[in-house]
């Protein structure tokens, strides 16, 4: 301590040893302010019921201790009064270094925020599909701006490379514009949910069946044929499309229309009709099948029935087996199904 004292002006007169103080100084500051700050948010942390903070402030661990250390580091080289070059160099590389410990950082923040808000209550966003896709656009533009920083770090003027780029978007934009708008669409149909995949939906173009897969470019439906049809995803956002699976059940009302002749006994055929309906099993017994009478028609009495099915798909071959029924009821019964007739005046001679 003697010497110390005794030497102590000769020590801060020397450039070299100022700067080997710096970087002692430094690497205590850094030690301390770590120690301090993962201490104190940890204890905060550790009250909230969600693990994400946790993982958070340990990953902030290295980061801040490097960046002050560089910090001592530049300021020790300033000191060192070394040649401009030399000085330029070790300090764009303290930079550089931590610029890039931050951005690692943040990429990691950004990927476990992003898996642990998928794994949250159902995100129509974030989903199995397109988690890759958030990641990956994620981690370019954290890159870019990244690349920025470095280049400002080293004194590089990247106006001209900003322009150039925003010029190659916009050709690039222009002859990729369909690719574009069928991506963004994508995005938006998966945000918002008109259907899933599984669902048994009717195009405006008259197919129905099932969404085999949504991609971020175009969706594919296995219609009742056993036929794949693959639209452009900016073609299903413009159009009209019927979710038969929407809705707070999947079960589907059924409505037949039918005429029957005036004179008939109407509530013999509405009994008729609700037992022909209830003796089909794929016709739901809750809520019961129903008969309107809607309309007097030109020809006769024009009757609707309506009865829940269970599964969309089974639409079809329901309502071909209780049309058959009625056909064969109503034969038995003597009911008559009106049609149009015209009677035909032929002048005398």
């Amino acid at each position: 301590m003697e010497w110390l004292k005794d030497n102590y002006a000769i020590i801060i007169a020397n450039d070299f040893a100022r700067s080997f103080l710096i970087i002692i100084s430094a690497i205590l500051i850094a030690k301390i302010t770590d120690l301090i700050f993962i201490g104190f948010f940890k204890k905060i942390t550790s009250r909230t019921d969600t693990k994400l903070d946790d993982e958070i402030v340990t990953l902030f661990h290295r980061p801040i201790f490097y960046s002050i250390l560089f910090i001592g580091f530049s300021m020790a080289v300033k000191t060192a009064s070394l040649p401009d070059y030399i000085d330029f160099a070790l300090v764009g590389i303290f930079k550089t270094a931590t610029i890039i410990i931050w951005l690692f950082l943040i990429s990691r923040i950004f990927i476990i925020s992003i898996k642990w808000a998928s794994k949250q209550a159902e995100n129509p966003l974030l989903q199995h599909k397109t988690l890759p896709l958030f990641n990956n656009l994620g981690k370019i533009a954290i890159g870019l701006f990244g690349i920025y920083f470095i280049f400002l770090s080293w004194n590089i003027n990247i106006n001209g490379i900003l322009a150039s780029a925003g010029v190659l978007g916009v050709v690039l934009g222009l002859a990729a514009k369909d690719t574009v708008a069928n991506f963004f669409a994508g995005i938006f149909l998966m945000a918002d949910s008109p259907f899933k995949e599984g669902d048994y939906i009717l195009l405006e173009t008259g197919e129905r069946g099932y969404v085999n897969s949504m991609g971020l470019r175009s969706t594919r439906f296995m219609t009742r044929d056993d036929i794949e049809i693959t639209i452009p995803n900016s073609v299903i956002a413009s159009s009209k499309i019927v979710n038969e699976s929407g809705g707070p059940q999947v079960r589907e009302r059924v409505r037949i229309s039918l005429i029957i002749a005036y004179g008939s006994d109407i509530d013999k055929v509405k009994d008729l009709l609700k037992k022909i309906a209830l003796e089909n099993k794929n016709v739901q017994n809750e809520p019961e099948p129903r008969v309107r009478f809607r309309e007097f028609g030109e020809s006769g009495i024009k009757l609707q029935l309506l009865f829940w099915i269970y599964k969309p798909e089974i639409r079809g071959r329901t309502i071909d087996k209780v049309n058959t029924d009625i056909y064969k009821q109503f034969a038995s019964n003597n009911i008559t199904i009106p049609y149009p007739t015209m009677k035909i005046l032929m002048p005398e001679n």
